[in-house]
């Protein structure tokens, strides 16, 4: 008799003598003290043949059903992961050179610009006025310098007259040059190819010189800046190749060439930067992003992985449920039990986790639900609802 038998009937029995002192104290006549010991003696036969029927046949405990996935050996070359941000080939903010009021802007917000487009002009009446005036002057000059190099050559003026008059056209000469350069540098032109963002400046409005006016980046590539301990140093080569992912564009992988690595390591955080280049077609990846870039090492090694659905975690080891076959000594059919495996984890890639120690190759062990299960259960195999565990999986944005 077990102990929680023992209880059950020790609670049995004080409950019926409790009723049989109730009943005697408060009954009036002899036939109820009669019934109530009649009572008892049924109460505690019939418990007494529920404990020998208990004995006779044990309990079998049924059997769980669960998910299997066997242990896999696969090439998982070594990866080294970083977080970093998304910056552009080429970028800038463009302003003026000189200021001015606003009589033309020449683009769209947000819009695509060619090298060489404009973008704003400024109001030139004022230069232009002077332009006209400088090249009137400077035909002047010239006329003076052809008829002053005529009576030279015939000797009618001195050397000195002849070198004044080629002075003066000089002086006019590079008055209008300056007068027409103050008018190209009043028209903001756009130094490569790029997107453009929102600009800063409207028509009519008075800016002074150096004023911020758009932004404009190249998108296609853009570059990821990372960096990683120094202890990874002689790992890196430049050619290495890169995946980028980022929470802005989920379910995408961006893969580009480790172009850049910084030639030294910063004296605070003992880190190396890092530079890789990713081709953006789409201009999904807009400078300023988070990202998180992973550079693969050419190196690769066998390692057994399971799905991360399969292990038990717990303060006093990380375990999985190994599935077995047994077979019943009493019946002699052969069942499916399991038995837990303590094992050590290594790193996690998509619903994989590798396994370090522990396990073996072809192994099946129980991929979900392992939180019910209990060390040598019978269990049975259902994997017609079995979640399909992806090395990059792309879950649907909730």
């Amino acid at each position: 008799m077990t102990i929680a038998v023992l209880i059950i009937t020790i609670a049995a029995v004080l409950f019926i003598l409790g009723a049989i002192v109730f009943f005697i104290l408060r009954a009036r006549a002899a036939g109820a003290v009669f019934g109530v010991l009649a009572l008892f003696f049924v109460l505690a036969d019939m418990k007494a043949f529920q404990f020998r029927k208990m004995a006779s046949s044990p309990m079998m405990m049924p059997a769980a059903t669960v998910t299997s996935a066997p242990v896999k050996e696969e090439d998982w070359p070594p990866v080294l992961s970083a977080v970093g941000s998304i910056s552009a080939v080429q970028g800038a903010v463009i302003s003026t050179e000189l200021g001015g009021i606003v009589s033309q802007v020449a683009f769209e917000n947000g819009g695509e610009a060619r090298k060489g487009d404009v973008l704003i002009k400024l109001d030139t009446s004022s230069e232009q006025a002077q332009l006209r005036t400088a090249e009137a002057d400077l035909e002047l000059a010239r006329a003076n310098l052809q008829r002053t190099r005529g009576l030279a050559a015939g000797k009618v003026v001195s050397k000195s007259e002849l070198d004044a008059a080629e002075s003066a056209f000089g002086q006019k000469q590079g008055t209008v040059d300056n007068m027409r350069s103050m008018i190209a540098k009043k028209e903001v032109h756009a130094p490569f190819d790029g997107q453009l963002g929102i600009r800063q400046v409207n028509v009519g409005q008075s800016i002074d010189a150096r004023q911020p006016v758009v932004a404009l980046t190249a998108l296609d590539p853009v570059y990821v800046d990372f960096a990683l301990p120094q202890q990874e140093l002689s790992k890196l080569s430049s050619g290495l190749e890169v995946r980028v992912k980022s929470d802005a564009m989920p379910g995408r992988e961006f893969k580009g060439k480790l172009t850049a690595i910084n030639s030294m390591v910063d004296t605070i955080t003992r880190n190396v930067s890092l530079q890789a280049m990713l081709d953006n077609p789409d201009h999904a990846l807009r400078p300023g992003m988070f990202a998180k870039a992973e550079v693969e090492l050419p190196q690769k090694h066998k390692t057994l992985v399971v799905p991360g659905s399969a292990i038990s975690y717990a303060p006093f080891g990380d375990s999985v449920f190994v599935i077995e076959k047994k077979k019943d000594e009493k019946t002699g059919k052969e069942l499916q039990t399991i038995r837990q495996q303590f094992v050590r984890v290594g790193e996690a890639r998509g619903d994989f986790v590798a396994i370090t120690d522990g396990l073996k190759p072809n192994e099946t062990i129980v991929s979900t639900g392992v939180f019910k299960l209990r060390n040598g259960m019978p269990v049975t195999i259902n994997n017609d609802l079995a979640p399909k565990p992806q090395l990059n999986p792309t879950p649907v944005d909730s």
